[in-house]
């Protein structure tokens, strides 16, 4: 693996701070189909990581393994100092999945409410509505989710994690079929995110949108970790995450 990895550290102490350890990671459907290989990682605090790789690379697999949607069969995971599988580490997560099955008998201020009573946080109405009107959803927060488009429950989904703000946010496709103003609000928005001290595992197609927000990219072919380099090491020796990403798997591919 091609491992450039950037360091944070705490100034004042002089440690490094990790929301996400991945260490040694395999996982099987069965005996024959082996989905990610001997997999280690991590994510610092106030770090965006973009995470990509063909279609059946072991992507979603891995990120449903971290957030302990499929069962951890070998390696470690932790989220801050815990399992993946305690219950702190998944008060302390959201996830955001690429397909838009949310419960259309609710309205999209009763599934924040809804959102929020998980999480054992309280709703701020005003910034529910402000989110609503700045995602170009004024005044649908009390519409059924049934009649939304694909795009708006998209960006409801994107509501409920900036309102909710976890330290450690996996966004897995969510984009997909999202207006590109929306999209640029997006990239604002997941920085401020980052800055405040949180972080982000955000697996896309998008390339561009990765280059302009992620500060460390994994690359993950044929269920193994084959890049985690800074984005700017990236584009400053391959151009751009595209031009690595094809270099990779041209070279992978059987001769």
């Amino acid at each position: 693996m091609v491992a450039l990895t950037s360091c944070h550290h705490d100034k004042s102490i002089g440690i490094r701070l990790m929301t996400l350890s991945v260490a040694n990671v395999n996982y099987a459907y069965n005996s024959r189909t082996q989905v990610l290989n001997d997999v280690s990682f991590t994510i610092a605090e106030d770090q965006i990581m973009g995470l990509i790789g063909p279609n059946g690379s072991g992507k979603s697999t891995l990120i449903k393994v971290i957030l302990d949607l499929l069962q951890l069969q070998s390696g470690r995971i932790r989220i801050g100092s815990e399992s993946s599988q305690s219950r702190s580490a998944k008060m302390s997560s959201i996830y955001l999945s690429s397909n838009d099955y949310l419960p259309e008998f609710l309205t999209g201020e009763e599934y924040l409410r809804f959102m929020h009573g998980l999480y054992r946080e309280p709703m701020d109405h005003a910034a529910l509505r402000t989110q609503f009107v700045r995602y170009s959803m004024r005044d649908r927060h009390r519409d059924l989710i049934e009649d939304y488009s694909h795009g708006m429950r998209k960006k409801l989904q994107l509501i409920a994690a900036f309102m909710l703000r976890r330290r450690f946010t996996v966004i897995d496709e969510t984009l997909n079929g999202v207006d590109i103003d929306a999209i640029n609000l997006f990239e604002r928005d997941i920085r401020k995110l980052a800055t405040e001290g949180r972080s982000v595992l955000l697996c896309s197609h998008d390339f561009s949108m990765l280059e302009h927000v992620a500060d460390e990219l994994a690359l993950l072919i044929q269920g193994a970790l084959v890049v985690q380099a800074p984005v700017r090491k990236i584009i400053q020796d391959h151009g751009t995450i595209a031009d690595l990403a094809s270099e990779f798997i041209q070279a992978m591919e059987p001769s």
